[in-house]
């Protein structure tokens, strides 16, 4: 793997159980790792024990606190949008061009593809091609960042539409990012979904591959990381983020036809500006 790229994976109170590391290994990624927790996460030193001292970055989370927009007064230091800001900062100190941000919950980032007219998935072996890959898209495409898609990305498979599209406008959990080209994330909860699509809005591009698939474990089934936070808001108060930063393009919604849940909705019509096809140029008299 390239030597001025790394994963960061952005942990906190789970030294014993970052799930992510096996999966990327057990891919075939052969590069460099980093474990990004805070000055406040009481394993400091499990995480050293596990990882090695000089692959554990820790960064001081009031003052990056002081330096984000939480959209709330909470004054909340459960979130991982300290953690997301400060990793432009410890790629420059690192000297890295790239890194991909991963959350610690990985159990495995697989392959999609359609056969027999399903959309089947099976286990990647060549994470080393893959990023390298996504690092070429990044460049090329201009966007800010490009991720994997999500399990929720894929519903109703290859008739639900999604994986046909290639690309889909957004970007959430897993981040290829350029050192140079910093991302400010916003909102104490769903960052992710507040941020893209006010940066959309603008004309920033954020872009998911539907060919990979992160497979995260259930939500609150571990401990630590943001579970307590999100067990006492529920998706109630994390919808409503993207809602307060987008309000003309993202609405309450039921999420399942069982067990439902409050999620939010993203009209993309409102959300970002499109290329409008050169058919429909109005010509004026002066071109013809």
């Amino acid at each position: 793997m390239r030597n001025d790229f790394a994963v960061f994976i952005l942990t906190h109170g789970r030294a014993d159980n970052v799930v992510t590391v096996p999966a990327i290994k057990k891919a075939g990624y052969t590069g460099k790792i980093y474990f990004i927790i805070d000055d406040e996460d009481e394993q400091a030193e499990e995480y050293k024990k596990n990882f090695g001292a000089d692959r554990v970055i820790i960064f001081d989370k009031q003052a990056a606190y002081d330096r984000a927009d939480t959209m709330d007064n909470f004054n909340d230091h459960r979130a991982i949008i300290y953690a997301r800001n400060e990793c432009w900062r410890i790629a420059e100190e690192l000297g890295l061009k790239y890194f991909l941000m991963l959350d610690d919950d990985y159990k495995s980032i697989d392959y999609r593809y359609e056969e027999d007219g399903k959309l089947k998935y099976k286990p990647s072996h060549d994470f080393d091609r893959v990023f390298e890959d996504m690092i070429q898209f990044l460049e090329v495409s201009g966007a800010d960042t490009v991720a994997f898609c999500q399990g929720g990305d894929f519903v109703g498979g290859v008739d639900g539409g999604n994986f046909h599209k290639g690309l889909l406008r957004k970007a959430m959990n897993s981040f290829f990012c350029k050192t140079d080209t910093p991302i400010e994330y916003r909102g104490t909860m769903n960052e992710d979904v507040v941020t893209y699509t006010t940066l959309s809005s603008r004309g920033h591009l954020f872009f998911s591959n539907t060919q990979y698939c992160v497979v995260q474990l259930p939500t609150q089934s571990l401990s630590g990381g943001m579970t307590d936070a999100y067990k006492e808001g529920g998706t109630y108060l994390k919808t409503f983020y993207a809602i307060m930063s987008m309000p003309s393009a993202v609405k309450v919604s039921m999420m399942y036809a069982t067990h439902k849940r409050i999620h939010h909705r993203i009209n993309w019509e409102h959300t970002a500006p499109k290329i409008l096809n050169e058919k429909w140029r109005k010509e004026r008299k002066e071109d013809t």
